[in-house]
């Protein structure tokens, strides 16, 4: 009887022990790794649809800096509990500049027009602005332009309001896939 009672009690703690170890793993790896995402809205159409499951890195920028053509999700500037996914257009130190529905990124004196492969090609910016960004900073545009609440609207978004970079679609699953960034 007392050895049924010790097995009852070894059993119990080494399950308490995968339990803990468990919960300590998904915790870690949730909080430093990687986050999932569901796609909220129709601004990131027809690339990312409403309730698309993506899994977010959160660790690719403590080593590099974001680029131009990466998906990311962010803190949105004036509500910081308010999380948004957007495509990166401006990097820090450019001129982003919106006229006649397309976009320019003025750098370093060179003037290039933005190539956007992601894009319909009817798709245009109906919005005209010009905006230079500071050493920090990053201009965010979703892919379906004129209806996405971004950039263009509140302005540009600072690097620490940056969770993470889009990685993988894992649902629906008939759209699976690993994301690529664009290359200008």
């Amino acid at each position: 009887m007392q050895s049924t009672i010790k097995n009852f009690f070894v059993s119990a703690w080494e399950i308490l022990e995968v339990v803990f170890v468990a919960t300590a793993t998904v915790f870690l790896i949730r909080t430093f790794l990687v986050q999932p995402f569901v796609v909220s809205g129709a601004s990131m159409e027809p690339n990312f649809s409403e309730k698309d499951y993506l899994l977010i890195d959160e660790i690719t920028y403590r080593f590099k800096e974001p680029e131009r053509g990466e998906v990311v999700v962010f803190r949105y500037p004036l509500d910081e509990s308010v999380f948004f996914i957007k495509r990166i257009i401006g990097i820090p130190g450019d001129q982003v500049i919106s006229q006649g529905g397309r976009i320019r990124i003025v750098r370093d004196g060179a003037d290039m027009a933005l190539n956007e492969p992601y894009l319909s090609s009817e798709l245009k910016s109906s919005d005209n602005f010009n905006v230079t960004l500071g050493t920090d900073q990053y201009f965010v545009l979703g892919d379906n332009r004129s209806h996405s609440f971004d950039s263009k609207n509140w302005g540009a978004i600072n690097r620490e309001n940056i969770v993470g970079i889009a990685r993988v679609v894992l649902f629906p699953f008939n759209r699976f896939e690993f994301l690529e960034v664009p290359s200008y």
